[in-house]
């Protein structure tokens, strides 16, 4: 199966050339859409320089994943971050469990093999609180939710109806993904501290967000 690989960009013109250094070396990889959030630096121009598709979308991070995975053509669709955080090769096991049968599949950090370099303690604990919210609403074992390096059947995408434009976005799919019965593996997944800059993510206005949209699910 063809992979389509989907990241959403905002100033990471240092970044992005070593994440699609690695990702070219990919043969199974169709294609790299990167959908940009309107940088003011060249993150634009090294995309294209790397022949990935560019879009724009400057609404959050869930409307830019959304306008990429919607027009992905792999049969395999893996959303993942510029920052140098996720590790490229691990494509090859969110592969494997789309290829395995599985609808939606989900790297993971709190996982046996998985981890990570990139989150204190605080924002650890908001993320089990929202783990166990989850599970306990909607009857799933979760060991990660608000984590990103996912793969996806590309019929799984119309399935999951997604509506969020922030940071919400993979709670949102976590939450559909169990309400419609789709069939969800997890598997590990080792992050990185990212490698230049300041990421986008406010721990505290996301937080809320995410609390939000878990009692939107649950209300409706």
């Amino acid at each position: 199966m063809k992979v389509s690989i989907v990241i959403p960009t905002l100033n990471e013109e240092k970044n992005l050339p070593i994440v699609l250094e690695e990702l070219k070396k990919m043969k199974c990889i169709n294609e790299i859409i990167v959908v940009d959030g309107r940088s003011g630096d060249r993150t634009v121009d090294i995309a294209k320089k790397f022949g990935c598709k560019v879009v724009y979308d400057d609404k959050g991070k869930g409307s830019a994943l959304r306008k990429g995975m919607n027009m992905a053509s792999g049969g395999v669709i893996v959303n993942m971050d510029a920052d140098c955080s996720m590790i490229p090769k691990e494509i090859l096991l969110l592969k494997a469990g789309i290829e395995a049968g599985y609808d939606v599949c989900m790297g993971s950090r709190f996982i046996q093999g998985g981890g990570t370099e990139d989150m204190p303690l605080f924002r650890k604990i908001g993320n089990k609180f929202f783990v166990l919210l989850v599970n306990s609403f909607w009857g799933m074992n979760y060991s990660d939710l608000c984590y990103g390096y996912r793969a996806f059947r590309k019929s799984a995408i119309k399935d999951l109806d997604l509506k969020r434009n922030g940071f919400g976005i993979e709670t949102e799919i976590s939450i559909k993904a169990a309400k419609k019965g789709l069939k969800i593996l997890e598997v590990p997944s080792f992050e990185k501290s990212r490698k230049y800059g300041k990421g986008n993510l406010r721990t505290f206005k996301d937080g809320w967000n995410i609390l939000k949209t878990i009692l939107g699910e649950f209300r409706g």
